[in-house]
């Protein structure tokens, strides 16, 4: 898909996801009192219920024959399931250990992967305009990076397995919802068998046990809302990924780091010193030139007169 051909509700629908995403530490710091595999496990059962019971409501029980009868579809989303759950278990454990700002930096470095698998793997193509604000937003994330006093390894293993999952969705081009009902099935089983283990043996604490209260309603009512907040936001995500190019994908996707290192700084008061702030502001540089050119051709197709 060439540069000018842009579809704008794809792009609203990117923005909303990653909205949603950058605002999510502060909801799983709600949840610091469970341990980061149960918030995992309970994300896992409660998004699974919700797209597959929604799933069958609207397309009957023939919704996952229909979609594992596409070609490579149960391997791919095999595949991407893993990605996500490993995506999900080393982010809400980076949160809750006091690792939102790293967190944040692997999903700065994670676009600038999408640029470049988006020209390597799917043959997309940028203008000068956009090579350069991908350019200045490398120097960002490299200032960044060696300027952060250890080697990044959480950022890095975020940013890789979101991208990879994102590319695997991509390149099957199943139908957004399905693919994460798919999803989750493949994951809901093992998810069940930890939390009913983790229950029984006292290392969780949803039921009330002889030696220890239950959590409380509260804690409950935010682990189900939880699987709301996961599904919404993979499901315009991978809808915004057909609709738009995987290197727009990636260069929107700043939206939710930004954000995350808003709520990392000034809610939950991690350090954030000058050179992190030099860093930051080469990525917003890059993000404003690249919006701005969007922007301008987008006034100059509509000043085309219609043939």
């Amino acid at each position: 898909m060439s540069a000018g051909e842009l579809d704008r509700r794809g792009v609203w629908i990117a923005v909303g996801a990653y909205v949603a995403w950058g605002l999510m530490p502060l909801y799983w710091h709600l949840l610091k009192v469970v341990p980061s595999m149960q918030i995992i496990a309970h994300r896992v059962v409660w998004s699974a219920l919700l797209v597959c019971s929604w799933l069958g409501f609207k397309y009957g029980r023939g919704w996952l024959r229909e979609t594992l009868a596409r070609p490579r579809a149960a391997s791919m989303l095999a595949l991407s399931g893993v990605l996500i759950a490993f995506n999900w278990g080393l982010y809400i454990w980076a949160v809750n250990a006091g690792h939102v700002v790293e967190s944040a930096l692997g999903y700065f470095i994670n676009p600038l992967l999408n640029v470049v698998l988006g020209v390597a793997v799917l043959h997309e193509r940028l203008n000068r305009v956009q090579w350069l604000s991908v350019a200045i937003a490398a120097v960002g994330v490299l200032w960044l990076t060696f300027n952060y006093g250890s080697f990044p390894w959480i950022a890095l293993a975020l940013a890789a397995s979101f991208g990879a999952y994102g590319l695997v969705r991509k390149l099957l081009g199943a139908p957004p919802v399905r693919g994460l009902g798919v999803e989750s099935l493949y994951l809901l089983l093992p998810a069940l068998a930890f939390l009913v283990w983790t229950e029984a043996s006292g290392r969780a604490h949803l039921l009330a046990h002889a030696d220890a209260p239950s959590w409380g309603a509260g804690v409950v009512g935010l682990l189900v809302f939880g699987g709301v907040l996961t599904a919404l936001p993979l499901i315009g995500f991978a809808a915004a990924v057909q609709r738009i190019p995987y290197s727009l994908v990636g260069l929107l996707q700043y939206i939710s780091p930004t954000l995350q290192l808003l709520a990392g700084v000034l809610i939950l008061h991690e350090p954030f010193g000058r050179d992190r702030a030099v860093g930051f502001a080469f990525i917003w540089v890059a993000l404003a030139l690249y919006a701005a050119d969007g922007l301008w051709r987008s006034r100059r197709r509509a000043a085309v007169p219609a043939p």
